[in-house]
């Protein structure tokens, strides 16, 4: 079975049709969301997209995609980023109980998918870090092999004989740009898919209702962040939780 992950899309369209678009997403057997999936410019569009994948996509829950229904209901606190809120008010009631209802972790065959880690939607857990952290936050973890998101980095690491895969970001990369996910099938492909940056901004600006959006598109699609950058930023936080 090929499966395409797609992780971190943050209500990035431009950047989520370029990965539709490739044959072998369109060929592939199941598209797995790894959660946070809204979270960002044009968050009821991205989710019509998705829900237009109809049993092909498995979903997954992320931090931001709970939060973001919180924060519609005017409930809990969250990191005091000027979007968030904005993309809450944007979700119609019926959004709701579509987030509401996303699983923390699903398994397909020996293949274990979680947004995070399997016990916690916001752990951070990073490629250097070391087995002793592997081995806490994957305890009672019998799947072979781990795909997991949440900090917008690619790697395949081993991990005490265990399989720890992160496709990186759809719409919000940190290292190189483009649109980042992963291909599984007989073995794991991380994969990029380049696309128009300076066209998607240009959507972005002319579709989207947020009122930063050209500053937003410029930090985040145009000009992404370094992975040196966003390891330094996560490494203090590598043994607590995060919302990135």
């Amino acid at each position: 079975m090929k499966v395409a992950v797609l992780s971190d899309i943050h209500g990035v369209l431009p950047a989520l049709e370029a990965v539709l678009a490739e044959p072998d997403v369109l060929a592939a057997d199941r598209i797995v969301l790894l959660g946070d999936l809204l979270a960002g410019p044009m968050p009821v569009e991205t989710l019509e997209r998705l829900q237009s994948l109809g049993s092909r996509a498995v979903w997954v829950r992320g931090n931001a995609d709970r939060e973001l229904a919180a924060s519609a209901r005017g409930t809990g606190k969250f990191v005091p980023d000027p979007i968030f809120p904005w993309a809450a008010r944007q979700l119609r009631p019926d959004d709701l109980p579509v987030l509401d209802a996303l699983p923390l972790t699903v398994t397909l065959g020996e293949v274990l998918f979680c947004h995070a880690t399997p016990r916690d939607d916001t752990e951070i857990v990073l490629v250097d870090s070391p087995l002793e952290r592997w081995a806490e936050v994957l305890d009672g973890v019998s799947e072979p092999t781990v795909v997991c998101g949440h900090t917008h980095m690619p790697f395949a690491r081993l991990a005490d004989r265990r399989l720890v895969v992160n496709p990186g970001s759809v719409g919000m990369p940190y290292g190189t740009g483009g649109a980042h996910w992963a291909l599984l099938g007989d073995g794991v492909e991380l994969r990029r898919t380049r696309y128009d940056t300076e066209a998607a901004c240009r959507f972005l600006a002319a579709r989207s209702a947020y009122p930063g959006i050209e500053e937003w598109a410029d930090s985040f699609v145009r000009h992404p962040a370094s992975d040196a950058e966003a390891l330094r930023v996560f490494s203090g936080s590598a043994r607590g939780t995060s919302s990135p």
